[in-house]
């Protein structure tokens, strides 16, 4: 193994660990500003369950290592390019504290990585547009409405319930809900890890060809729930306890809802964000309370931070896949 391949895969597990911390709140936010389960507990689950749901399938991980791009043109910098593209844009929306897409990072990091390098033409335009573009703009939406839809079934069918019995109850009930948000957040995230590092493989030819080794699926799942257990506790905050003030009713139905849709849309092999899809589902269940439970002002900014996250992502990896490759031509062959 090269130089180079070692430092991919290396760089590949580094944003899978920022892709856990940065997402930690995706799984346990709403759970832990509803008082249902102590941080470090949450966190805990939400680690092991990332496991256990990145290695359920690898539907997603074949449409990262074939699907976006064509793997012919793919070199070992133009992906160590991507990667950094993925991880700074990363980084920097967790430090302004926006629930970002961590997927649309990676994606957008290593397409313009691509396109840096070896212009338009590898690129799979419709595959995009399908797998990508279109989920990214309806699965916020369906979490949005589903929400909405479970909100108001739970406040009809629970209308005579005392308040303080019924929030006891769905605090027991959000244990479940937040497992099962934990569970296809692992199964939809860590196959992205999973499909550039077996990318970088196939490129390499350590590997015949673009099926996902068992290492990289046991490496990036166990990767993805470190960086969840050391949470990203400013997420969490954003989501938890400044988007909507939850009860614990309102946040089991944000976690049902979103659990559907994640589950779903991994099932189909689209990258989709599960923090677009929680983000949305809080949103939609907030909404069922009044217009005004919701902080529009910084739901405004999320969805910026949303829209510029792939051609940012895709800015920076272009210019560190020219770096790499510059490098790369040089005569530091310690480095190939």
């Amino acid at each position: 193994m090269t130089f180079i391949l070692g430092a991919v895969i290396l760089i590949a597990l580094i944003f899978d660990y920022t892709n856990g911390f940065h997402d930690a709140a995706n799984a346990v936010a709403t759970s832990i500003s509803t008082r249902a389960i102590p941080p470090n507990i949450a966190l805990a689950g939400a680690a092991v369950l990332n496991v256990v749901g990145a290695l359920i399938s690898t539907s997603v991980a074949t449409t990262l290592a074939k699907g976006i791009i064509d793997p012919s043109a793919v070199t070992l910098p133009v992906i160590l390019g991507g990667l950094l593209g993925a991880i700074v844009w990363n980084l920097l929306t967790w430090w302004w504290a926006l629930p970002n897409s961590s997927s649309h990072c990676l994606i957008g990091g290593v397409v313009g990585a691509v396109i840096a390098t070896n212009g338009t033409g590898p690129v799979k335009w419709a595959a995009i547009s399908e797998k990508v573009l279109i989920p990214t703009v309806m699965a916020p939406l369906i979490g949005f409405a589903v929400g909405i839809v479970i909100m108001l079934a739970l406040m009809w069918i629970f209308h005579r319930a005392q308040p303080g019995l019924l929030n006891r109850r769905f605090r027991l009930a959000q244990t479940v809900s937040a497992s099962i948000v934990a569970f296809s957040h692992g199964s939809n995230d860590a196959q992205k890890t999973m499909g550039i590092i077996t990318l970088a493989l196939f490129t390499g030819k350590i590997i015949p060809s673009l099926e996902v080794p068992t290492w990289v699926k046991f490496a990036s799942a166990i990767t993805i729930g470190a960086g969840t257990y050391t949470g990203g506790k400013k997420i969490i905050r954003t989501l938890g306890m400044r988007l909507v003030k939850l009860t614990p009713v309102q946040g089991f139905a944000a976690e049902t809802s979103a659990s559907a849709v994640l589950l779903s849309t991994a099932h189909m092999g689209f990258p989709v964000s599960t923090t677009h899809v929680i983000t949305a589902s809080i949103m939609g269940v907030g909404a069922t309370q009044r217009l005004s439970a919701v902080k529009w002002g910084l739901s405004f900014n999320i969805f910026i931070a949303w829209i510029i996250t792939l051609p940012a992502a895709g800015l920076v990896g272009a210019i560190c896949a020219r770096i790499a490759v510059a490098l790369t031509r040089t005569d530091l062959v310690w480095i190939k």
